[in-house]
């Protein structure tokens, strides 16, 4: 059969009208890399159920497990995949974007100041008008009552300090501390996977 024709099919797949036990939409498959360990943990790697079945047909990944939902064809009854792995590894990157989320997924989502985790902002702890950069090793998040009492000085003048003095995280430093964030859903079948220290859900 033509691959155009398997992509063709993947889009007309509709759902089963007699398992109504769960909405379509909550059955992501999570995905993995060729090694079988997540592409990410926060967010956590997930493609919705069409993509997942694309990739299915263009050969792209394995299917390591599924739900126990189907899907229809005119001419294929399919389940859905739970988890699939990607045939071909793809290597991440060592150092993450500098970015707003990265920068609180660094700090834990805390204010490094005095440990809230509420009104999230970041704080230049040597002040821009003292030349102090824009960057990994001069940003830390920070409350915004602990932002606006430190104001435009370093961290001393202002009688406070840093619980952790910032660095260039590397991508792996990043995916350690995705691990203490695990989403609200997380289905069995990712257990093996996985490696938060909770109860996963079914």
């Amino acid at each position: 059969m033509f691959k155009a024709e398997l992509i063709d099919r993947a889009a007309h797949f509709r759902l089963a009208e007699d398992d109504p036990q769960r909405r379509l939409e909550s059955c992501p498959a999570l995905v993995l890399n060729a090694d079988y360990t997540p592409l990410s943990y926060y967010p956590l790697s997930l493609w919705p159920w069409q993509t997942a079945i694309k990739a299915i047909f263009l050969e792209r990944v394995d299917v390591v497990a599924s739900y126990e939902r189907q899907v229809h064809s005119p001419s294929l009854d399919m389940k859905i995949p739970s988890v699939i792995a990607l045939r071909q590894y793809v290597r991440p990157s060592e150092f993450p974007a500098f970015t707003r989320f990265n920068l609180f997924l660094r700090d834990r989502f805390t204010c490094q100041y005095c440990g809230s985790g509420q009104n999230l902002t970041f704080d230049h702890v040597v002040p821009r008008r003292l030349g102090g950069r824009t960057s990994w090793e001069n940003i830390a998040t920070a409350c915004a009552p602990c932002n606006m009492k430190k104001g435009g000085r370093r961290p001393k003048e202002a009688g406070m300090r840093l619980q952790v003095e910032p660095i260039r995280p590397t991508s792996w430093q990043l995916q350690q501390h995705g691990k203490s964030f695990p989403p609200g859903y997380l289905h069995e079948t990712w257990r093996d996977w996985l490696y938060w220290d909770i109860e996963l859900e079914e």
